[in-house]
């Protein structure tokens, strides 16, 4: 199943062009539909970065990439509510407006569409997309409906925006793949492209909720990289056992005073489903609680070439 079948994991120089007029903040799909349709008459390509704001270093970091791969970058900021649990964070999920926008004009982007739920769901959430077998596992099987949120966002700000290309993080791994399978299957005309994840100095994947952590909890979220690490060394050590890595990362976790683990599996890199024997590229994906705070990390683990070679 050829799930990745663009661009993935690049890292391109730290190279920006700023553009040569002032960001428009727009919150109309036809402002955005006339935006992008006067970019393609001047002879650009479309880039589109797809966030719920709170923005930090990566989402920066798609931005940049979009800019050095398209004429025209487009960012969405939408706190999505469908994609939330009635437990979740929706009503005190950050949203800096205005240090938002100036991330986003000093990063490059030439248009921001910032729309109200009225805008983005007119008549209520009554038509969803659900990408199945995907949707259950991992994160599905722990915040059920939260990918049929964020499938059906997602489709529907790539029908609003049209890009060429759109850009997401590794870190939110099962988004990513699923997005890719959803738009293969739609047959959307937007090209996905996966870019690593940009980590603090001390390891830790950045992510919005990181602002929720304090110091001591921070310290503790510091294990799940440390995790994925530990199997990354183990099999280049020789470990050949999926269970034995599985463990070694959970022993690590388990060790954490103040985390709650969820989950820590080595699975196919592409279907997500789990392995009974180490294969040439597997992703390791780690989910913790730490506090109030959920934390999501993963790693993409490749045998040795002289391991992998048949």
């Amino acid at each position: 199943m050829a799930i990745f079948a663009s661009v993935l994991f690049e890292l391109v120089p730290n190279v920006t062009s700023p553009p040569t007029h002032p960001l428009q903040v727009v919150e109309s799909v036809g402002e955005v539909r006339t935006a992008v349709a006067m970019a393609r008459q001047a002879g650009h390509s479309v880039g589109f970065v797809p966030t719920m704001g709170a923005l930090h270093v990566g989402h920066v970091s798609l931005i940049e990439r979009a800019r050095v791969d398209c004429g025209f970058v487009a960012v969405s900021i939408f706190v999505n509510p469908t994609q939330f649990g009635p437990h979740e964070d929706f009503n005190r999920y950050p949203r800096p407006r205005e240090r938002d926008l100036q991330i986003c004009r000093d990063a490059g982007a030439d248009l921001v569409f910032y729309p109200t739920v009225e805008t983005m769901y007119p008549t209520g959430d009554r038509t969803t997309v659900d990408v199945a077998g995907l949707s259950e596992i991992l994160e599905g099987a722990i915040r059920p409906g939260h990918f049929r949120g964020v499938a059906t966002v997602v489709t529907k700000l790539f029908n609003i925006v049209q890009a060429d290309r759109a850009y997401f993080g590794q870190k939110d791994y099962q988004q990513q793949t699923l997005i890719r399978v959803m738009t293969r299957e739609l047959n959307l005309p937007t090209e996905v492209v996966t870019c690593e994840t940009i980590r603090d100095p001390d390891g830790l994947a950045l992510s919005s909720r990181n602002a929720y952590l304090s110091p001591n909890e921070r310290q503790a979220g510091l294990s799940l990289s440390r995790a994925l690490r530990i199997a990354e060394r183990h099999l280049a050590q020789g470990e050949r056992s999926v269970a034995n890595l599985e463990a070694a990362m959970r022993h690590e976790l388990h060790s954490t005073h103040g985390l709650h683990l969820e989950y820590a599996v080595i699975v196919h890199h592409e279907s997500l489903m789990e392995l009974s024997a180490v294969e040439p590229v597997m992703v390791a994906l780690v989910a913790a609680r730490v506090g109030s705070t959920r934390l999501i990390d993963n790693l993409i683990l490749r045998l040795p070439l002289e391991a992998a070679a048949p």
